[in-house]
Formats: C-alpha cells, sequence, structure tokens
C-alpha cells in the first residue's frame, strides 16, 4: 500500500495539531501489530505478578495495558516502526529528520473502568522539549462501545504547547484539562491511524464491549529528547530519517 498523505492533511496538522489516515495499513503490517498485543500483555502481566500487584503506572491489571518497547522483544515490529508508512508520516509532520522516541500498545479489556484521563503526551515527558508526533493505529475498528481516543484540536483548546498536568493519585493518570468540551471522537476501522502531535489534549473512552480495544503507538521526533536533568535521552532515539531518507534498518 502507498500512504497518500494530502496538502489538506498537512495543513490540518499545523492548524488544528492532527490528521486522520483511514485504512493505512495492508493486511501483513495490520497482522504484525496484533501480533504483538498478547505478547504486551503477557508481560504487563508478568511485570504485575513479580511486583504482587494488580497496578503498576498506568496499568491496571485485566483492564488496561501500557506496554512499551515491544519492539526490543519483537524485532520483527521494526519492519513497520522503520518502514515506508511511518517515513511517509514523520516527514509529513516532522520534516527530514526523524528518530523512533517511543513505542507502547494500549489495550483496553471490556470493563468500564477503562478511561483514560485528558492528557497530552508531553505531559508524561516534561516541558523542555519540541513537540513530537503520536500514531495512534487502531488494531480493532473502533467505536463509541469499545473506548474511542478523544481529540481537542488546538481550535478549541487555545492550547499548541506544553500546559502543566496533575496526578490523579487513584489511576496514576496525568490531567490537564477539567473543562467541558467532549472532543472529536475517532472512530475508524481496523488498520486506521489518528496522527497528532504530543501537544494536542486528548483522553479516550472506556471500553464496554466483551472484547478487547486494542491500538499501537508509535512516537517519533525531530530531535533526541533528553531527560529533564540533561543526563539521557529520554526515551528510544533510534534514528529513522536522516535528509528524509531512511536511515536504519528495519529487519
Amino acid at each position: 500500500m502507498t500512504t497518500h498523505i494530502t496538502d489538506a492533511m498537512r495543513a490540518q496538522y499545523e492548524t488544528e495539531g492532527y490528521f486522520i489516515l483511514e485504512r493505512a495499513l495492508c493486511d501483513d503490517d495490520l497482522a504484525l501489530l496484533r501480533s504483538g498485543a498478547d505478547y504486551a500483555i503477557g508481560k504487563a502481566d508478568a511485570a504485575m505478578d513479580a511486583a504482587g500487584t494488580d497496578r503498576l503506572g498506568i496499568s491496571a491489571k485485566g483492564r488496561r495495558y501500557f506496554s512499551s518497547m515491544i519492539y526490543k522483544d519483537r524485532p520483527e515490529l521494526r519492519r513497520f516502526l522503520f518502514g515506508d508508512t511511518m517515513a511517509a508520516i514523520c516527514r509529513a509532520t516532522l520534516g527530514d529528520e526523524a528518530f523512533l522516541f517511543f513505542e507502547q500498545y494500549v489495550i483496553k479489556a471490556g470493563d468500564p473502568d477503562t478511561a483514560f484521563a485528558w492528557h497530552q503526551d508531553s505531559g508524561y515527558v516534561h516541558e523542555d522539549h519540541k513537540p513530537y508526533l503520536t500514531c495512534w493505529i487502531a488494531l480493532d475498528d473502533v467505536t463509541d462501545a469499545n473506548g474511542p481516543v478523544y481529540l481537542l484540536p488546538y481550535s478549541r483548546s487555545g492550547i499548541r504547547s506544553y500546559i502543566k498536568h496533575v496526578k490523579d493519585q487513584a489511576v496514576n493518570d496525568m490531567v490537564c484539562y477539567f473543562g467541558n468540551d467532549p472532543g472529536i471522537p475517532v472512530h475508524v476501522p481496523a488498520g486506521s491511524i489518528a496522527v497528532f502531535s504530543s501537544v494536542v489534549i486528548h483522553r479516550s473512552g472506556p471500553n464496554h464491549t466483551g472484547q478487547l480495544r486494542r491500538a499501537y503507538l508509535s512516537q517519533y521526533s525531530s530531535e533526541v529528547i533528553m531527560t529533564k536533568d540533561g543526563s539521557r535521552p529520554w526515551g528510544a532515539f533510534d534514528p529513522f530519517l536522516s535528509g528524509g531518507a531512511i536511515a536504519t534498518t528495519s529487519g
């Protein structure tokens, strides 16, 4: 498949902070990403079992999972993370220089306690970085019933930069918005990608169905984002694009 990103999509990313690519993945890529979902759940469950708890960070056993850096264990995922689809999206949003910043599965079981609070992805990092790119990839058809992501475009939030977050001590979510705007729901078929800036405020609803709602997040930056104290890179920072060309191996 060829990823076609229009001038209108590029303009919308600049003015509103996001655009949607429906059915952007070929069947092989969708199967590849789905294959890592069970592994991601198993890894998170094992970590919680080892710690003697049913909640680690923002993951809750049997309810919602945020399982990161799975490509380190499952290198076959590199074919997608450093492939043509992600390269086209990065060029259209970040430009000709890009690094893989972070990667994670976000999986919600059928449980009403699986909503995720209003936040910016940058709110989980720190304020001293350029906005980076989030590609929220639907591995299942996403409807209002199974916990879609909701976006607040720049024009509705009035925000285009990092803002201070507060921690919800009950579930460990970082929260930055307490207004009444419900946001724009992303209802898309499996294989679609919501492309948005790390400073776009967003949330997700609970999964009221009896099936998993699986999403895969691949995140890229135009610079190496360091930890707050400047001692080391915050995320993965595998080189991806250099001068617009793919500069890493996908195998």
